[in-house]
């Protein structure tokens, strides 16, 4: 969780010696294991007993210290970025992940055939939302010499790896976020041995976590709010 301050607020800050606390309270939070405030800015009461929300607030004189160095080393920035915590979202299995993948190989001395069918899960997000900039990456060992694949999927011979693009995954594709990328490798030193392969991809608009903010109190308003997930490390093996 980041929280953008607009440039102007450094003057207010620092002109005044005891700005009002700036106070915000973590709703929906029952899907999440842990929540880690930045504890050299932000405070809590871990003894808060409601297990759906949780309320902080910001340590005024260290987060004016921590803007003022931020703008002495970027001047011309409208905002500042603030990171002021960070969560783990509890799993459950597949049913949590937001692109379900199988993976399938079949590997002889001189062919390898891959095919990797993935499904959309609305389910675990908090709003359905698209998931955009797909990215499939399958290395592929034994001396790759030639590929037909469906969709077509370009290969790095450096790095012996096959990517699928893929715009977009939605409900609103074709059999509902669901398909299959499928292809075949000849080979010059084979066999192939199956590998983890990796997908990218982000989504604006939602969370899978479900948590939501809001401001506590008076003197702040909340301009804009906005929701992201993205991958890291997203693998699938066979």
């Amino acid at each position: 969780m980041t929280i953008s301050f607009p440039s102007g607020i450094i003057k207010v800050f620092t002109s005044n010696p005891s700005p009002a606390v700036l106070c915000f309270r973590v709703k929906n939070t029952s899907k999440l294991e842990q929540i880690l405030p930045n504890t050299q800015l932000v405070y809590s009461d871990q003894s808060q007993s409601d297990s759906s929300t949780k309320d902080f607030w910001m340590n005024m004189q260290a987060i004016t210290v921590y803007l003022k160095k931020l703008s002495e080393q970027n001047p011309s920035a409208s905002y500042y970025n603030v990171d002021v915590l960070k969560y783990q979202v509890s799993s459950n299995g597949i049913q949590s992940t937001p692109l379900n993948l199988a993976t399938y190989w079949k590997c002889d001395a001189n062919t390898t055939d891959v095919r990797v069918d993935y499904k959309y899960n609305p389910e675990s997000m908090n709003v359905p939302s698209m998931l955009s900039n797909v990215q499939v990456v399958v290395p592929v060992d034994g001396g790759v010499i030639n590929m037909q694949s469906l969709p077509p999927a370009k290969w790095n011979a450096e790095q012996m790896k096959a990517c699928w693009k893929i715009s977009s995954i939605s409900e609103k594709s074709e059999n509902g976020g669901s398909g299959s990328l499928r292809a075949k490798f000849e080979l010059s030193g084979g066999p192939s041995k199956p590998a983890t392969l990796a997908v990218q991809f982000i989504s604006e608009g939602s969370t899978l976590s479900g948590a939501d903010v809001e401001l506590v109190g008076t003197g702040y308003r909340l301009s804009l709010l906005k929701k992201r997930f993205a991958t890291g490390r997203y693998m699938a093996d066979c």
